[in-house]
């Protein structure tokens, strides 16, 4: 029931944010506010399955930047993973990835009736790597995935989870008419989502 409850305030938080949506002038602050807004991510991996080697690979992964709520994330994004998931054997080979989350994902577009494909309905592609976090950053990211994703908490213990970030290297915003805005990773920190 805590659970459900904790779910159900981080939900109302997340609307909340939602609400304040950055002016498209602001490209980097609206690449925190997109990533701090979602739980998922589309992450691309170039697999090394046998009949796909060397292909692009999509996958769904949660994610979270920090705890919901305006203006805590952190801006890097932190996923759960385990070396059993097909993505995590690509990344074992080559951590290069590219990581696409969107506000489809939020009241937000459906609001405003946008389609997941009209530039209105901002999305953020990051291109970088997949990095295991040290045990210093390991409690910053459990607290961050473990606040929006309780449900991790009792995934078994014998699939060997582990914590990691998405390092980021480039990023793309559209969240506007006229082509995706460059971002580099030093105007992406340096604001607030």
């Amino acid at each position: 029931m805590a659970g459900l409850l904790l779910l159900c305030a981080a939900s109302g938080l997340l609307l909340a944010a939602v609400a304040a949506i950055p002016p498209p002038e602001e490209a980097a602050r609206m690449a925190r506010f997109v990533l701090h807004s979602c739980d998922w991510g589309a992450l691309a991996t170039l697999s090394v399955q046998e009949g796909l080697r060397g292909r692009p690979f999509a996958n769904i992964f949660s994610l979270s930047d920090g705890p919901p709520g305006p203006r805590r994330g952190s801006g890097v994004p932190y996923l759960y993973l385990t070396d059993m998931e097909i993505s995590v054997q690509d990344l074992e080979i080559n951590s290069d990835a590219s990581l696409t989350v969107s506000l489809a994902q939020t009241p937000y577009c459906r609001k405003h009736r946008y389609d997941p494909q009209n530039p209105l309905c901002a999305h953020i592609i990051f291109a970088g790597s997949i990095v295991k976090v040290n045990d210093s950053e390991a409690d910053i990211a459990k607290k961050a995935l473990f606040t929006r994703h309780p449900e991790m908490e009792s995934w078994p213990k014998d699939h060997n989870w582990f914590f990691a970030k998405f390092n980021i290297t480039n990023i793309w915003v559209l969240d506007y008419f006229g082509g995706l805005k460059i971002v580099t990773p030093e105007e992406y920190y340096s604001v607030k989502p």
